[in-house]
């Protein structure tokens, strides 16, 4: 997910002892959004309800689904939400972003684009012209796919998809193609190479110029066998995930989220593999937000 997660959290008045951290902090209660259901943020912020609820002592946290990143980040800079998963790409050009903090850098996002097996398209440049979804509006695969075709100068028809109602379409044949941000595998992506034949395109030949004009985006070669939807390996953009917060959340309650989704990572991992990729060294890196405080004193204690 350039896909997908929002957390809001309020702080009631009664004192809890939140095992673990060494702090008596507030109450604290957490309502969790998340991309779409489908997708990977869907699965960790459920994994990450069940360890804090578990770990702190509090009531589970709520997991409700969204647009995704930009969504989410909207959400944090207006005060409609206290935490939220989002793209790194995502924060950028928001108003009032200045506001974010980072607990941590999470998995790693990479763009998919699915097209039809029975259809001739091997090339980003052939999707000119067919019916393609570009993600749900406000989401993080709005912001990859508007501008990978503009800085190739594809012209499809899009349309604004979610990753489970893009699916759908290509499964009855209203589109051809679609775009997706996610971890890997996605399990709504796993569901469709069972149901229909269909490939994802290579990215080689694109990545340099547009990394070159958006050094936000990374790159990696996907093997074969991530959905087994063909004989070699895939190139594809990556994108950087944060956890987010604003600047108003105590350093207490910070410190406590980060040190138990780390204490509970075998746990996260269970619920999707993708968690198994988060680790403190490059938890740290969530530049251009800058970490939250509290989020910092539970690196530097763990020597990070």
């Amino acid at each position: 997910m350039l896909g997908r997660v929002h957390v809001a959290v309020s702080l009631l008045t009664a004192a809890t002892v939140l095992t673990g951290c060494g702090s008596t902090l507030e109450d604290v209660k957490i309502t969790m959004a998340t991309g779409s259901e489908p997708g990977v943020y869907y699965r960790l912020g459920n994994a990450l309800a069940d360890v804090w609820s578990g770990r702190l002592g509090i009531a589970r946290p709520q997991v409700v689904a969204t647009a995704g990143s930009k969504d989410n980040v909207t959400r944090l800079v207006n005060n409609q939400a206290q935490v939220g998963f989002s793209q790194a790409d995502a924060v950028e050009g928001v108003a009032g972003a200045s506001k974010l903090r980072a607990l941590a850098r999470m998995h790693d996002d990479y763009l998919q684009i699915i097209v039809r097996a029975d259809l001739p398209v091997t090339k980003l440049s052939q999707l000119s012209g067919m019916r393609v979804s570009i993600g749900a509006r406000e989401s993080g695969v709005e912001i990859i796919a508007k501008l990978l075709l503009q800085a190739e100068n594809v012209t499809p028809q899009t349309v604004n998809l979610s990753l489970d109602e893009s699916a759908l379409a290509m499964r009855e044949g209203r589109i051809e193609a679609f775009f997706w941000s996610g971890g890997l595998p996605t399990a709504g992506i796993t569901q469709l190479t069972r149901d229909l034949g269909v490939r994802m395109l290579d990215l080689r030949d694109e990545l340099p110029p547009f990394r070159e004009k958006y050094p936000v985006y990374g790159s990696a070669t996907l093997p074969a066998s991530t959905y087994n939807l063909q004989t070699a390996p895939v190139t594809t953009l990556v994108v950087r995930n944060f956890l987010l917060v604003t600047e108003s959340m105590p350093d207490d309650v910070a410190e406590a989220l980060v040190r138990q989704m780390f204490e509970g990572q075998p746990d996260l991992a269970k619920a999707h593999s993708a968690a198994r990729t988060i680790e403190q060294r490059s938890a740290i890196e969530t530049s251009p937000v800058p970490l939250h405080n509290g989020a910092m004193r539970y690196y530097r204690e763990s020597k990070v």
